[in-house]
């Protein structure tokens, strides 16, 4: 069956963007392999807690000054991707405490309890954790 295996996150630089999405959020590194071939790394990350098989994101660092251009809009400045918890309280404070960026403050909705952020680069990102009997509640 087809499933979703990395979703592309464009960066400047790999180390830089681990240091983010590793030492603020608490991401796993699950690969990073050089790429002598390509002169590049394969580096992919999942969130912390994540099954081994989940999706993972695939840091691609810009290697064109096309593929620069988007790094920070890969949405256009939409929410890009949305991160689900079961405890929002305790990841916005730990992400708070790391010192990453809110757009928009906490708020509650019909389908649960939400904030926005940005990562090192300016993607937003929903912190999310989903009411109890929402589709995505899992």
């Amino acid at each position: 069956m087809p499933h979703l295996a990395h979703i592309a996150l464009i960066v400047r630089d790999y180390d830089e963007a681990l240091a983010f999405y590793v030492g603020k959020l608490g991401f796993t590194l699950v690969e990073d392999s050089y790429q002598p071939s390509q002169d590049k790394r394969w580096v992919t990350i999942r969130p912390p807690g994540a099954a081994a098989d989940a999706t993972t994101i695939l840091l691609a660092r810009a290697s064109t000054s096309t593929q620069a251009r988007y790094i920070g809009d890969q949405a256009g400045g939409r929410v890009f991707l949305f991160l689900a918890t079961d405890d929002f309280a305790r990841d916005h404070a730990a992400f708070t405490a790391a010192g990453v960026a809110w757009v928009r403050p906490p708020a509650t909705y019909d389908y649960g309890k939400v904030a926005v952020f940005a990562d090192l680069y300016g993607n937003l990102w929903d912190l999310v954790q989903f009411a109890p009997g929402h589709p995505a509640a899992g």
